[in-house]
């Protein structure tokens, strides 16, 4: 589904991504791991198109999405998730999941100031974000403001906002930092399901005892470029990655 080749990205002297080639197959839940400063994150943001690479390739699901803008790769079918959950924080819970909805007749100038044009769609979207919520165990908190939610909420609501958008691939930027360890493991557990209806996730995970359990592939980066890839036990018993990653 996801096809990363030779990517590069550097920021003056910084070299912050280099030469890294990755593949994501179908229904996989793929982590990517490494210590910090290692060049995850710039590696999300250049496949979701919040920057451009400087070199490299991006295919997704057949289409060159090489230094295309974020609308661009989210409506090729890419939602991506922030450590710091990206919400409008004045908004409540229902809003925020309403906004990524595809193709709304309301956005339409012409159509907007009548209400009656796109009400039952309205009303459509609005079931289906309900849904959503009530999967989440947030339905309780639809009218809720988002800066009002815990931090664990507010990774739940985010990855419910994205789900919204109809993806068919999410990349999650430390889904579960600063969250309690019985709802961190719960927001896995929602991503192993969503996984088994067919979605496909690259995730990058600092906990890696929870990660283990759920994660089908593993790229280790290390100074912007992928040191080792595998599945968890090859991981753990790679003495590179023991090295750099664990120190031992």
């Amino acid at each position: 589904m996801l096809t990363v080749s030779r990517l590069a990205k550097s920021y003056g002297r910084l070299q912050a991504v280099q030469d890294v080639t990755l593949q994501v197959a179908p229904g996989q839940i793929v982590g990517l791991i490494g210590p910090n400063g290692s060049g995850k994150s710039t590696l999300l943001n250049c496949i979701a198109g919040t920057i451009s690479p400087d070199a490299g390739r991006i295919n997704f699901d057949g289409h060159d999405i090489t230094g295309a803008p974020s609308d661009v790769v989210f409506r090729r079918g890419i939602a991506r998730s922030h450590q710091d959950p990206a919400l409008f924080q004045r908004m409540s819970v229902l809003d925020n999941t309403l906004l990524p909805a595809r193709k709304q007749a309301g956005e339409r100038a012409r159509r907007a100031p009548f209400h009656r044009l796109w009400r039952a769609q309205e009303t459509t979207l609005a079931g289906r974000a309900v849904g959503i919520l009530h999967r989440l165990r947030l339905r309780d908190h639809y009218a809720t403001r988002a800066s009002d939610l815990s931090g664990g909420q507010m990774k739940l609501l985010e990855l419910g906002r994205s789900l919204a958008g109809e993806p068919k691939l999410m990349l999650l930027d430390e889904p579960t930092a600063g969250v309690a360890p019985n709802l961190a493991y719960e927001i896995f557990e929602q991503i192993a399901a969503l996984r088994n209806e067919g979605l496909t996730f690259l995730i990058v995970e600092h906990r890696l005892e929870i990660l283990f359990d759920f994660v089908d592939h593993l790229f280790v980066m290390h100074l912007g470029s992928v040191l080792a890839q595998g599945s968890p036990a090859e991981i753990v018993a790679n003495p590179q990655v023991k090295e750099v990653y664990f120190g031992a």
